[in-house]
């Protein structure tokens, strides 16, 4: 039976904050079965709960941001949400001193580590899918991204288009069967990139004050300017499915389905989301607890890092 999942002790993830360049703690703590993913601002008073869903996600420029009505934001959520998925971690408290959660190195695999670290506590509750029945697809000019039925867990194929020497040197396009494994191996390292003109340009309005060569590619007008150049040969394109992989967590479910993207971004992603859960006649939520060789074929993909137990 595929159980959910929480951790096994509070973890404290230390780190600095993309936009505001100062400390940031986040104190993940273990939840019990049918709380979700649940992000709480412990630095105002009252202190404000985020649950995690599709609709809580308000803002999506530079990155995914949490934001409720009153406007009370955690900012750059999708690297911890993408590790969350790849680990199967389906209810846990995130707890926030700051209006971001900390960038580490730009990449998913601090918290990989640091939740593998203290290890994963199965539930006694069924873990519920979100299983595409029929194909779903949002466009925003030539961007768009489809979701689509899937006999093997969950495929994902992405293609990006950067006019860039640097970028356009590197394979584009990135075409996967999901597996907990290989997000670990090959891709949760992969960090977010910029533009040095970016980066000059938003210092000087005082934006993203944290970004640094410790937790960005950063590209001039030629090449990559990080001294120890890529972590893959692909890294760009991988950040991006990465970025997919957390955004499309935000529905707090993993997805069986084929998801298809070109030039997608946070934005389109999320708009991917709403739009497939929008349409009931487009999904089925599913457990697997009894058809054993329907749990075999489509979740093999979970047992790589042993989260599914069959």
């Amino acid at each position: 039976m595929i159980m959910q999942r929480t951790i096994q002790k509070t973890i404290k993830v230390v780190g600095i904050g993309l936009h505001s360049g100062h400390k940031v703690t986040a104190t993940l703590r273990p939840a019990p079965a049918g709380t979700g993913l649940v992000y709480t601002r412990t630095d105002v008073t009252p202190n404000v709960h985020f649950k995690c869903t599709a609709e809580a996600v308000r803002d999506t420029q530079l990155c995914t941001a949490l934001v409720n009505e009153d406007g009370v934001r955690i900012s750059t959520v999708e690297h911890l949400s993408a590790a969350l998925f790849a680990l199967g971690i389906d209810n846990l408290y995130i707890d926030v001193d700051a209006p971001e959660i900390p960038v580490m190195d730009g990449s998913a695999y601090p918290f990989i580590y640091q939740i593998s670290s203290v290890g994963i506590k199965e539930l006694h509750a069924p873990k519920e899918f979100i299983k595409v029945i029929r194909p779903v697809k949002v466009q925003d000019g030539d961007k768009w991204a489809m979701l689509e039925p899937s006999t093997s867990g969950l495929q994902m194929s992405l293609t990006v288009d950067f006019k860039h020497p640097a970028i356009e040197s590197t394979n584009q396009h990135i075409d996967i069967c999901f597996s907990g494994e290989l997000f670990r191996d090959e891709i949760s390292k992969a960090r977010t990139f910029c533009f040095l003109k970016d980066v000059e340009f938003m210092h000087a309005h005082n934006l993203a004050l944290g970004g640094s060569l410790d937790n960005a590619i950063v590209l001039d007008d030629y090449n990559v300017v990080n001294e120890e150049g890529l972590r893959y040969e692909d890294e760009f394109v991988k950040h991006k499915l990465l970025d997919a992989i957390g955004d499309l967590y935000m529905s707090n479910r993993t997805i069986l389905g084929r998801f298809s993207a070109h030039k997608t971004g946070h934005h389109l992603n999320n708009m991917m989301l709403r739009e497939l859960l929008s349409r009931s006649d487009c999904y089925e939520l599913v457990t697997f607890d009894e058809n054993v060789q329907e749990r075999k074929t489509s979740l093999s993909f979970l047992a790589p890092l042993g989260l599914a137990r069959v």
